[in-house]
């Protein structure tokens, strides 16, 4: 495997993590603002209050997009097998 192999190799796992961890955040992102203004609107500063939600929505989105997130990491590790020298 020369540099550039490496690089591409790389560069495919990286993109693969931002697709597995991308919805995950967005929901955390989204989860996490909409109680953040709920928060101020009601003037309820519990830091803990924050935190259920988030871990709700992550697992929804694990539970929902779990089977597309197997495939995907399925495919790039067989596409790596697959692209592997012989030796």
């Amino acid at each position: 495997m020369n540099d550039a192999q490496v690089i591409h190799v790389v560069w495919q796992a990286i993109v693969v993590a931002a697709k597995l961890a991308g919805p995950v955040l967005l929901v955390c992102l989204a989860v996490g603002t909409i109680v953040s203004l709920l928060q101020t609107v009601t003037q309820v500063q519990e830091m803990t209050l924050t935190f259920v939600p988030k871990l709700v929505g992550a697992a929804l989105v694990i539970v929902v997009a779990g089977p597309w997130m197997i495939r995907q990491v399925v495919g790039w590790v067989q596409a790596l097998w697959t692209n592997l020298p012989t030796g």
